[in-house]
């Protein structure tokens, strides 16, 4: 779409299609000493990306001198805290980006930003911090970004910036599975507590809630964008608007789950929304097709009671009563498990049902 087409960007001020260069592989462009590489894929798509481009050459003066891992940075602008971790394998210099950027991409070669009047804030830094007074990479490419209209802090802890979005991060999948169909803001409230205390258990840095509110009130302004449906959501939404087949969950509660494994800990709440996430992926699930009482309302259940769910009400028993065992790398699935699986794919099943 690119290359036939060019991008389209639409703003709230603008609709413009800018031609640009666009390649399918790093065959099909030489990298130069100078030259910078910005990462900026679903956090569960960037190790493919990661191995595609790290052993590219690279040129000074027409000559190869090395490889793209060994002499570029490149600036991990991921959602998550994953990214980083993953760069590092395959390039020696990495910086993290902070993304904040109400952006749309629901159709090949469109972008829409719905920010006013810059684009975006962008918070870079290296990872892992250092005391270098004079970065040149990290200085030159904030002079760049700032010139493409968005606002690039450079603060001397990026991740704890990351950490703090991956907080905020932890309701994508609320927005993704029930969309306007209900309040979700008080579940999501209950995963992000949860979510605070696994990073508070095992001592990682997060920015502060009043720091990250003052970084937000001196940006940009949310505007709606001519033609774009306000009910349009963030990118966990889009992925299944879309019907891409997979979503960046595990990065997002996943990585909470992780993180409290690690230590010795549970974080049942966004254990469950993961699971939640990728089955509704997986399934072809769309924005809405359940609502947050009905979410809500299940789990709210203990062993047994009335559930309310699709305009009728089920009696269900025994939900904590495992029906498939583990498998290698997978959690047993309850029949409060599967009774959500079903409600779930029930809007792909049921056409297909005969009475």
């Amino acid at each position: 779409a690119l290359r036939e087409r060019g991008l389209r960007l639409r703003t709230p001020d603008e609709d413009v299609t800018q031609q640009l260069t666009a390649v399918d592989a790093p065959e099909e462009v030489e990298l130069d000493v100078d030259d910078v590489l910005i990462l900026a894929t679903k956090a569960h798509q960037a190790n493919d990306m990661l191995r595609r481009w790290t052993d590219a050459p690279v040129r000074r003066n027409g000559g190869v001198v090395g490889t793209a891992g060994e002499h570029l940075p490149i600036f991990t602008a991921l959602n998550g805290v994953a990214g980083e971790a993953f760069a590092h394998r395959y390039f020696r210099r990495v910086y993290g980006v902070c993304v904040w950027m109400p952006v749309v991409h629901l159709a090949p070669g469109e972008v829409i930003i719905r920010s006013t009047p810059r684009s975006g804030t962008l918070h870079i830094g290296r990872v892992p911090k250092t005391a270098t007074d004079h970065d040149h990479f990290l200085h030159r490419t904030a002079v760049d970004l700032m010139a493409a209209n968005f606002d690039v802090p450079t603060p001397d802890d990026v991740m704890a910036w990351k950490y703090r979005k991956l907080i905020s991060n932890i309701g994508n999948v609320f927005q993704a599975l029930v969309a306007r169909n209900g309040d979700w803001r008080p579940l999501v409230a209950a995963a992000e507590d949860e979510a605070r205390r696994v990073l508070d258990a095992v001592g990682i840095t997060y920015v502060s809630d009043a720091e990250e509110a003052a970084a937000r009130d001196a940006g940009f302004t949310m505007k709606p964008v001519p033609g774009v449906p306000q009910s349009t959501g963030g990118s966990t939404w889009q992925s299944l608007q879309r019907g891409t087949g997979n979503v960046e969950t595990d990065y997002l509660n996943g990585e909470i789950v992780m993180i409290a494994h690690q230590a010795g800990l549970e974080a049942p709440i966004n254990q469950r929304l993961a699971m939640l996430g990728r089955r509704a992926a997986a399934t072809g699930a769309k924005p809405g097709d359940m609502s947050a009482e009905e979410l809500a309302a299940l789990d709210d259940l203990g062993r047994e009671g009335r559930w309310d769910v699709f305009g009728r009400t089920l009696k269900v028993t025994n939900l904590d009563k495992v029906l498939f065992p583990a498998r290698e790398g997978e959690d047993p699935v309850t029949k409060r498990d599967f009774l959500r699986y079903v409600a779930q794919t029930a809007h792909v099943a049921v056409p297909y049902l005969r009475v």
